[in-house]
């Protein structure tokens, strides 16, 4: 991305070239924007759950029949390789269809009765506008996320994508209305970081949600907690795998490769640190440095490219030099951790060792194809180095005992989601979200309906005499 006075130009991380140039919306643009979004939303907000779970699977619908022209944009882009596309749309789908239809249940109002006779009721009302903030990692799936969930709840949507993906945001506008959302209700800003403080503080909007580093999150919360407006705030994380000391080792390395390098390894819920029980330390690292050597760094065009490019020079630049700081401070390289000649941002899968806290590769987020492999000494060691962690979005457990990995999970793993014995990036009907400097708030899987809908209490009490 390159940015001028007026507007920004995004770039092919692929080859450094410019795709497209973009002009910035004036302040007084932007809050016509927001004030047709309003408008909209006041119609919008009437039409029953039906009327609106019918526009909603219309979108779905609309995804999938855009699925190789989005997917091509995406890598275009941000890199990422063609397969990977064509599964988040899948994905986007999917969350458009389980909305849809379990969405009704969540908004439907109870009926509670009161002492005395009297008679109450419990109603889920859309509250307005709401402000997304989005990153570049997953341009359709980070937008779907939180959008189709406020939509179905009868709210408007505002979209701040990361400029490297306008093209993406646009497109995800242009098939929304496609699929008949009426025009506006969906409402993509192209703006600036100090426009963006203007819309959080602009009266008509309502809540606003923010998928982006914690830091990001601090500041949109100072923000928006000044003018007494709600956040949901997903931080990333730097997620551990533990690899206990029953785990199947070939199973737990084949599913850490697969977990470390999807999306190029640009996920926050990514699997990045590996955490191993000294037994079978030895056995696991050779056969995760075996996965991960096979990888194939490539155009992410071709269907033999396991990964392509980091999105970004300077996230392919930050991600290096994480590299060599933990290095520096004693970490050693298993595999990888050249930065490439030539054109493009590309970066290979890596493996660190020797991790040790104090080390970028051990306390932080390596937004990148590289992998922090940790020894421990036994279970329970691994699970205090996992939650150790100011992190806590996601995490994974790998044990032949399934039972036993689910307890772990549930009573002693601190984060928002766990995987037993696999990798996983989201579910339709499962919440999405964590704890700690990871964030609050909880999206789809019937969570995020309620994240900003007013429950409202209409009640009939029966006076004494």
């Amino acid at each position: 991305m390159e940015t001028t006075k007026n507007g920004f130009a995004t770039i092919n991380p692929a080859t450094g070239k410019e795709i497209k140039e973009y002009a910035l919306m004036s302040d007084e643009e932007a809050f016509k924007a927001v004030e047709r979004c309003h408008k909209a939303f006041e119609e919008w907000r009437l039409k029953s759950s039906a009327e609106r779970g019918k526009i909603i699977k219309a979108i779905g619908k609309e995804l999938s029949k855009n699925k190789d022209k989005f997917a091509s944009l995406m890598t275009q882009e941000m890199g990422k390789v063609l397969k990977q596309g064509e599964q988040e749309i899948d994905l986007c789908a999917g969350i458009c269809d389980y909305t849809a239809d379990h969405s009704s249940k969540e908004l439907a109002e109870v009926e509670r009765d009161l002492p005395n006779g009297g008679r109450g009721v419990i109603s889920y009302s859309p509250i307005g506008v709401i402000y997304g903030i989005q990153p570049w990692n997953f341009p359709a799936y980070q937008a779907v996320r939180y959008s189709i969930a406020n939509l179905m709840a009868g709210n408007g949507v505002l979209l701040k994508h990361a400029e490297s993906v306008s093209g993406s945001a646009l497109l995800l506008k242009e098939i929304y209305e496609d699929a008949g959302l009426p025009k506006d209700l969906f409402t993509v800003l192209l703006i600036d970081h100090d426009q963006s403080d203007k819309i959080i503080e602009h009266d008509l909007v309502r809540g606003v949600t923010l998928t982006g580093s914690p830091d990001a999150g601090r500041t949109i919360a100072k923000k928006a907690g000044a003018v007494l407006k709600k956040t949901v705030l997903e931080l990333g994380s730097n997620d551990a795998y533990l690899v206990l000391d029953d785990a199947d080792v070939e199973l737990a390395a084949k599913v850490c490769v697969q977990g470390r390098i999807y999306n190029n390894g640009e996920t926050c819920v990514a699997a990045k640190r590996f955490i191993v029980v000294d037994k079978v330390y030895d056995g696991f690292k050779e056969a995760f440095t075996k996965g991960m050597k096979a990888i194939k760094m490539g155009d992410p065009t071709k269907s033999d490219s396991d990964i392509g490019p980091m999105a970004r020079e300077d996230l392919r630049d930050k991600l290096h030099e994480q590299v060599e700081k933990s290095v520096q401070k004693g970490a050693k390289v298993v595999l990888g951790g050249e930065k490439p000649e030539g054109n493009g941002f590309y970066y290979p899968a890596t493996i660190l060792e020797n991790l040790e806290p104090g080390q970028p590769a051990y306390d932080d987020e390596l937004f990148g194809p590289v992998a922090s492999l940790i020894r421990a000494k036994d279970n329970e060691d691994a699970m205090g180095i996992a939650n150790s962690s100011r992190f806590g979005l996601g995490g994974g457990i790998f044990s032949k005992d399934e039972d036993k990995a689910f307890e772990l999970a549930k009573k002693h793993f601190d984060t928002g989601m766990v995987f037993i014995n696999s990798f996983g990036l989201a579910q339709p009907n499962m919440p999405f979200g964590g704890v700690k400097d990871s964030g609050y708030g909880r999206e789809h899987g019937g969570f995020g309906i309620r994240e900003f809908v007013n429950a409202k209490a209409v009640m009939k009490v029966n006076m004494e005499d």
